[in-house]
């Protein structure tokens, strides 16, 4: 642990990268009673204060099923033309004016189509409204650029029409694939045959594993589905008997030294029932023993949260300083699914440079 600490004001200016974050878990409250208004969709309140206390509330049961419900009301707002535009636009605008400097965003096309939009079309809708936020968010002096995860979802059957769709789009905006839903019950591998097709592609994927699931998960992610990155991965300390000695078995010590990055999302995970605390996470333990950890919002309407707030709440309650915050910055843009000279170039010119002047 190191001894520089920051306080709030530095934290907001730190540049800031974002690798596990959902387009439908993070809308502005009040962008969501305007959108519901205009289709005709009833949600639990029309104040978007009381709406953003409501999103918090339902979701921190413990458990990932009832957190994943959550997203009606957002996915009941995201089924048109418009609704995708503006809340794709809003997206990028709200990582710029929390300082973030590179951002990964994901959705499952499939999720957006009851509307009427094809899978492709909600796909280009997504990146036309992506592209805007970006540039205003450029015009204004705070430029950021966001890449997109398209997600298959492990308990339907479309998952192989996702890993297409990033496929085809991938010279188009989008940079990676994933799958997301329940855990348990719906392995990985159950969808090789799409990871298969993305390899053959070179395209880069994550899973979600070790959240809702344990170690088998993370070893069916890695070994038999061939991840590059790990979507959360928090219960790799599974294999990490005692974490305070650091001796590592077989899979977590593959997993630290081929630097496989865990998106780690330390108030979603209390949410989930994943983690107890903030000063317990594991994102701690796993930093200091050398691990490629980095730090992501996961979902910032339903977990309240920015990655301020999340930056801000490891220092508060898990003693990080400055260079803790360095590290899983520098961490998320080395492992992002974007050419090695656009990581290097951004790190070398954006990340430590502007931790440079804080330090």
């Amino acid at each position: 642990m190191t001894a520089t600490r920051v306080d709030a004001d530095v934290i907001r200016r730190l540049p800031k990268a974002v690798l596990h974050d959902h387009l439908d878990g993070g809308l502005r409250p009040a962008t969501v009673v305007e959108l519901a208004e205009a289709v005709g969709h009833t949600l639990p309140t029309t104040d978007p204060d009381e709406l953003a206390a409501w999103y918090f509330d339902a979701a921190n049961s413990g458990d990932l099923v009832r957190y994943i419900a959550t997203f009606e009301h957002t996915l009941a707002v995201m089924q048109t033309r418009e609704g995708l535009l503006r809340t794709a636009e809003e997206y990028v605008l709200d990582l710029a004016a929390d300082g973030v400097v590179y951002g990964e965003v994901r959705y499952a096309p499939e999720l957006n189509t009851t509307g009427g939009l094809t899978l492709a079309e909600v796909v280009e809708t997504v990146q036309e409204g992506l592209a805007a936020g970006m540039a205003k968010a450029a015009a204004a002096g705070t430029p950021v650029r966001v890449g997109t995860l398209l997600c298959g979802m492990r308990m339907f059957d479309r998952v192989r029409e996702a890993a297409d769709l990033a496929v085809a789009f991938r010279d188009a905006g989008v940079v990676g694939f994933d799958i997301a839903g329940a855990e348990a019950g719906f392995p990985a591998a159950d969808h090789l045959d799409a990871f298969e097709h993305l390899r053959r592609e070179s395209v880069p994927f994550t899973i979600h594993a070790g959240e809702a699931d344990g170690l088998s998960s993370i070893h069916q992610a890695l070994q038999i589905c061939g991840a590059q990155r790990l979507g959360h991965g928090v219960r790799i300390t599974d294999d990490i008997p005692d974490l305070a000695a650091g001796k590592l078995g077989r899979l977590a010590g593959w997993v630290r030294d081929r630097r496989i990055a865990l998106e780690m999302c330390p108030t979603s995970n209390l949410q989930t029932g994943a983690a107890t605390s903030i000063a317990g996470h594991p994102i701690t333990a796993l930093k200091d023993l050398g691990f490629r950890v980095t730090l992501n919002t996961d979902n910032r309407l339903v977990s309240g949260t920015t990655m301020t707030r999340e930056m801000s709440l490891l220092v508060e309650e898990a003693g990080w300083g400055v260079e803790d915050l360095r590290t899983v910055t520098v961490n998320a843009v080395k492992s992002a699914f974007i050419p090695f000279d656009e990581r290097k170039a951004l790190i070398e010119d954006v990340v430590l440079p502007g931790y440079a002047a804080e330090l």
